[in-house]
């Protein structure tokens, strides 16, 4: 029996993959990231390049900054090598103390940081104030973490043509589909002209184009920036919202919770609006993150656009759990 590791499925040949027995685990997130290079990274980077333990001490805030502006990634290889790189650079500040002094710890702050590795390797993606109809902020699982989408509808004058871009894969089409007949399906109850959609091209898109998305858990998402195109509510911008929608107005479950609201904290959102079914799953969201977070668990669609929308649309009440 052999047991391999890969990043990706996709590069693995599909007659292959079929005979393998697969078990997904998802990556390290920030918060755990951080906690092993306390415990266990900066000790090992410290005695590595000759150090003693106090010599050199990392903020919580610095060990933050490294993993989201300078590494992207499942495990935590490149976060320890950054480690190593910063003792090295100031083994030399050490060096530098007048000899026969006390030796003064170096404190690494997110300055340090910046000042001993340079310009940012990557930039997260911030929250932003919506005061456009048709923009929706999703979340989503990338292959290094969770992550917030941005979701753009716009639409011009037309003959009902419907267009998609941004690197979809098939599920994502779907959701978009669905979500664009189910608005069009509820035009009366969220006080739409009919006729709008008849007359109107829509154009749904996805930026970061170069990226390829894909992933079961964007249709709420879509729902709520097309339904914010047409009724004329721009989307509360300090919401993020995941979970896949049906015809029929059903919320279904989806996997990432809690790499998904880690990102939304991230990003300085606030409220996350969740399928109900989920509820469970924020046991494994850290407390001091929950306790920051409103969660809006959610049935159907009426209640996420309730709670998404600027203004009020007519809905059943939603979960509210205020962690």
């Amino acid at each position: 029996m052999f047991v391999t590791t890969a990043n990706q499925l996709e590069p693995i040949p599909a007659p292959l993959r079929d005979r393998m027995e697969i078990i997904h685990l998802d990556g390290y997130t920030e918060y755990e990231k951080v906690k092993i290079a306390q415990e266990h990274l900066v000790k090992r980077q410290l005695a590595a390049n000759g150090l003693h333990e106090g010599e050199i001490t990392f903020t919580e805030e610095a060990l933050f900054k490294i993993v989201q502006d300078y590494t992207r990634e499942a495990g935590v290889r490149n976060f320890e090598r950054q480690i190593g790189t910063i003792c090295r650079k100031s083994v030399t500040k050490i060096a530098a103390q007048d000899a026969g002094a006390p030796a003064a710890a170096v404190v690494i702050t997110p300055e340090v940081v910046r000042d001993l590795l340079r310009k940012e390797k990557f930039e997260s993606d911030a929250s932003e104030t919506i005061e456009i109809p048709g923009i929706a902020t999703g979340l989503a699982v990338t292959p290094v973490g969770g992550d917030i989408l941005f979701i753009e509808a716009t639409r011009m004058k037309g003959k009902g043509d419907f267009t998609l871009t941004g690197q979809l894969g098939d599920v994502m089409k779907e959701s978009a589909r669905i979500a664009y007949s189910f608005v069009r399906s509820k035009a009366a109850e969220l006080g739409i002209d009919p006729e709008a959609f008849a007359q109107t091209d829509v154009h749904v898109h996805v930026p970061a184009g170069a990226t390829p998305k894909d992933g079961p858990s964007a249709g709420v998402a879509m729902t709520m920036a097309i339904a914010s195109l047409f009724t004329g509510r721009p989307v509360r911008g300090n919401v993020g919202m995941t979970g896949e929608a049906t015809l029929r107005g059903r919320v279904l479950p989806i996997g990432g919770v809690k790499m998904k609201v880690l990102a939304a904290h991230r990003a300085g959102l606030t409220t996350v609006i969740l399928p109900k079914r989920n509820e469970r799953d924020l046991d494994d969201v850290p407390a001091d993150v929950r306790s920051k977070m409103t969660f809006v668990l959610v049935e159907r669609i009426d209640e996420a656009l309730a709670a998404g929308l600027s203004e009020k649309v007519k809905a059943e009440p939603a979960h509210v759990l205020i962690a």
